[in-house]
């Protein structure tokens, strides 16, 4: 089969253009396509369950509404997180914001009480307002924990804390309220490594709150053997990959999967590793239909996800 060189015409919709994509070959748009067209038939799946799982800083990189809207729009059924999404969040929630084009003198930065991520940017002052209403929230949960009947257990799991939080948030945009609102469970194994992470630490200084990490592998397992299928959409590595790969493990892989990911292959990181290796874990069966793309996930997961969206739609 030969390539066909893309053409590009005015007024043409996303799936037309990605279209041109899968006609060209297989290299970065070859696999942009596959990958949109892969995240189809995982919506069109009745009997997939789709795991989310999200590193990096997408939240403050301008995921938020696409990821509130997937679980909103039924599209995902488990969202697995780092810490740090989940902080950015609520910082939007309780008023703050994520500022670009301010620089990059980071010592002027520093005395401006700004912190920069790459070229985005969060100021001290709404981190003031987020800890002020984060342990407000904690309060309110560490009271009902102290309220149980007596004989219930007074740990409570991430997922569970996650979950109790989201019900307190009054922000209609917010990811953590939407999955509440809505039953889809939010894991995040690496919470501590966050700044409610250290709010949550802070809190527990004189107060109440126990947490159980361990906790949250029951109800995991319990979706993944539940399921019939699973598909996942990996953006970004680290431990929110490895934690839906390795829950998934439990069941010989997912059966479904596209990464996007910058990080590289030869050090051995699971965050570089192709989503392919997995198969030698169990962590991917060996029939999956899986796709490796290359590249920064908020550029190229709202073009993967467009063109799945007319997809389904044309159909």
């Amino acid at each position: 089969m030969k390539v066909n060189q893309m053409n590009i015409k005015e007024k043409m919709s996303v799936s037309q253009i990605i279209d041109e994509y899968a006609n060209s070959g297989v290299l970065g748009a070859g696999k942009v396509a596959k990958a949109s067209s892969l995240l189809a038939d995982m919506i069109n799946d009745e009997e997939m369950k789709i795991f989310l799982s999200i590193a990096g800083p997408l939240v403050p990189g301008g995921l938020r509404n696409i990821i509130a809207n997937l679980i909103k729009n039924k599209q995902v059924d488990v969202l697995i997180t780092s810490g740090a999404n989940i902080t950015h969040d609520l910082l939007e929630s309780f008023g703050g914001r994520h500022y670009k084009d301010l620089g990059f003198n980071d010592e002027k930065l520093n005395k401006e009480g700004i912190g920069r991520i790459g070229d985005l940017y969060t100021k001290s002052e709404d981190f003031e307002i987020f800890e002020t209403k984060i342990t407000d929230i904690l309060n309110e949960i560490s009271e009902k924990i102290a309220n149980r009947d007596e004989g219930s257990s007074d740990f409570i799991s991430i997922k569970d804390l996650l979950y109790e939080i989201g019900l307190l948030i009054e922000d209609e945009n917010s990811i953590l309220k939407i999955a509440s609102d809505n039953n889809v469970p939010i894991f995040a194994p690496g919470l501590i490594d966050s700044m409610l992470g250290l709010q949550l630490w802070m809190f527990t200084q004189d107060k109440q709150l126990k947490i159980d990490a361990v906790e949250d592998m029951h109800p995991l397992s319990q979706i993944v053997f539940d399921s019939k299928r699973v598909g996942a959409i990996l953006l970004g590595g680290g431990l929110p990959k490895h934690y839906t790969l390795a829950s998934n493990l439990l069941k010989g892989g997912i059966d479904a999967g596209f990464q996007i990911s910058m990080d590289r292959p030869e050090t051995g990181s699971l965050s570089g590793a192709s989503l392919e290796e997995a198969k030698s874990w169990s962590k991917a069966k060996s029939s999956s239909n899986l796709v490796s793309v290359v590249g920064d996930a908020t550029i190229l997961f709202p073009l993967i996800l467009a063109g799945a969206l007319d997809k389904i739609n044309e159909k």
